[in-house]
């Protein structure tokens, strides 16, 4: 908790007004009882109105200026915690960026997202009680033991009763809710995974008529929540009342001795000239004073409640925050020049993910050169999405290495690394936007004409001219309002309007039909010709008229040369081409 104070920095002068503010809104209202009590035993009792208008003024005036204080601690609590938890956010989704996807992987992305809101949200609150009660607690308690002991040090015995009490039942609390608060978020991030598993693969759960299983598995872990959150509060829900049925309990207990200390007295001494100040007013007066202390306990006794709470979500945002991310930038990073490069060149790779019992990639050696297509093929699960994952350093090599024009890609910047390189995944990712927000990802500030240039080149200017708005119409999230075709080519295109040295195509025409897939890489034959390209395809169709076709099997090359090779010495590649087309098309 204290390693995220550091985002207070910012927001200091509003903390400490908080506290001032708060530190005088208690000292006023202490000073309250006071008053009563003197206004009922001299004013009241003597019939005296001038001093009862003076004093009921200095009240009226106390409680203006405490209601000020009140409303300005509010306030400014509210404005830093909430400007807490905005650079707080800020600092996790900064340090989300620029984590590798295997450091992502390790914790997944639900638990990131819980805990970049939840956990968060939870902090923020714990500092708004923390703000405001830091200060309230330890002054009610104390100026209220204080006060009270002026009023009667024999009735403030009872005090000493009272807060073992409490500070008992506290710990018994705390020792029953606190694991609680540690699985509660577990089970928040397993709910936010099953919902986002859900969404993301809806058409898959409707396709296979799973919709009741996966509302099954939904309700369950919903419950699980919900029965644990009402657990917790029912636990807190005890709280007050207990404090309530004490505080009662107490005041039976004064008024019990009160009433002895009056009957012992010798009816002929004046009560005013009396040491024991028992009178109407102070009685009143010991009964606020009571009543503060008790509550300003609670306070206590619930913050330390609390205070466990919002340590397991700070030691969560701490993980992120403290992870060392795998993919490092370099010290004395190599100079490059931006989109140059001519030459990309694998020795000796090997990579594997991390717990993995056998490496994805084994030896991996070959090159990719400017002007050329490189594609890449095999069965699934060969490695061929991992290759190409290791040339914009989403994951680093576990052997070996990856150059640009001989330079070390982990020698370089990984801005510098981007640079160079076009990239379209596997799976499609299209952002919640305009058609021309999403292309600006691959170009900021890119002209219209040359989004049209590259709609042209990745064959999706005719469906784009076609749609309500243009460039201008709306894409929801994924472009799920668009079919998966269009995605792909809306996602080429992205990549393309940036000039690039490397171009990565990860199985990125599987969305699309003979001829269009056809019409592409004539398309981008021409737009490319100075270009590295490599192609990770599973139809043999896309990829015959490449340069070089490399064929990877569990992990390793087996087969390296043209088509026309390949069909002679590579049995992988010849048993994929043979179930893909006629033996008139491998003429």
């Amino acid at each position: 908790m204290l390693k995220l104070l550091k985002f207070l920095k910012p927001l200091k002068y509003f903390a400490a007004l908080t506290v001032f503010l708060s530190l005088a809104n208690n000292a006023l209202q202490l000073l309250l009882p006071t008053l009563m009590a003197d206004l009922v035993n001299i004013g009241i009792s003597n019939g005296d109105r001038d001093f009862i208008f003076q004093k009921g003024l200095w009240m009226i005036a106390i409680s203006a200026v405490s209601t000020f204080a009140a409303v300005g601690t509010s306030y400014c609590s509210s404005r830093t915690a909430t400007g807490f938890g905005r650079t707080v956010r800020g600092a996790v989704f900064k340090k989300v960026e620029s984590l590798s996807q295997c450091d992502i992987d390790k914790i997944g992305t639900p638990s990131l997202i819980t805990r970049n809101t939840n956990d968060i949200n939870k902090i923020q609150e714990m500092l708004i009680a923390i703000l405001r009660t830091v200060i309230a607690a330890p002054v009610l308690m104390v100026g209220g033991v204080f006060m009270a002991f002026r009023m009667n040090r024999k009735l403030s015995m009872v005090l000493f009763i009272v807060i073992p009490v409490i500070s008992l039942i506290a710990f018994l609390i705390a020792r029953r809710v606190i694991p609680m608060f540690r699985l509660m978020q577990l089970k928040t991030d397993s709910l936010n995974k099953i919902l986002r598993e859900k969404l993301t693969g809806i058409r898959v759960i409707r396709a296979f008529n799973r919709s009741q299983y996966e509302d099954n598995r939904f309700k369950r872990s919903n419950e699980e929540l919900t029965q644990l959150a009402f657990r917790i509060a029912r636990i807190f829900a005890g709280l007050m009342p207990l404090v309530v049925l004490l505080l009662f309990g107490l005041l039976v207990l004064i008024v019990y001795i009160i009433s002895g200390q009056l009957n012992a007295l010798d009816p002929g001494i004046p009560l005013q000239n009396l040491e024991i100040k028992n009178t109407v007013g102070n009685l009143q007066a010991f009964i606020v004073y009571l009543t503060m202390i008790i509550y300003a306990v609670s306070l206590a006794a619930e913050m330390l409640i609390m205070l466990p709470r919002a340590s397991i979500s700070a030691r969560r945002i701490n993980e992120v925050l403290d992870i060392e991310t795998k993919i490092k930038e370099p010290l004395s990073p190599a100079r490059t020049v931006k989109g140059e490069g001519r030459v990309l060149e694998f020795t000796g790779v090997s990579f594997s993910y991390p717990g993995a019992g056998q490496p994805a990639l084994t030896g991996i050696d070959f090159s990719a050169k400017s002007g050329e297509t490189t594609a890449i093929i095999g069965g699934t699960g060969s490695g061929k999405s991992t290759l190409v994952s290791l040339i914009p350093r989403f994951y680093d090599v576990t052997e070996g290495s990856v150059c640009i024009d001989g330079v070390d890609i982990r020698t370089m910047r990984t801005g510098d690394l981007h640079d160079k390189i076009g990239f379209i995944p596997q799976k499609t990712f299209l952002f919640s936007g305009t058609v021309a927000d999403n292309l600006s990802f691959g170009l900021q500030g890119a002209s219209e004409e040359r989004m049209w240039e590259a709609l042209e080149t990745a064959q999706a200017a005719e469906f784009v001219r076609e749609l309500p708005y243009g460039l201008y119409d709306m894409i929801s999230q994924n472009g799920k309002n668009l079919s998966g075709g269009q995605q792909q080519r809306l996602a080429i295109a992205r990549a393309l309007i940036r000039p690039a040295a490397f171009y990565i195509f990860d199985d990125s025409f599987s969305a699309l039909d003979f001829k269009t897939d056809l019409t592409l890489r004539k398309g981008l034959k021409k737009e490319l010709k100075d270009a590295a390209v490599i192609i990770v395809a599973q139809r043999i169709g896309t990829i015959m008229d490449a340069d070089r076709i490399l064929v990877l099997d569990e992990g390793r090359i087996v087969g390296d040369g043209k088509h026309r090779e390949l069909m002679e010495n590579c049995a992988v590649y010849r048993e994929i081409a043979v179930s893909q087309l006629s033996g008139e098309e491998l003429a």
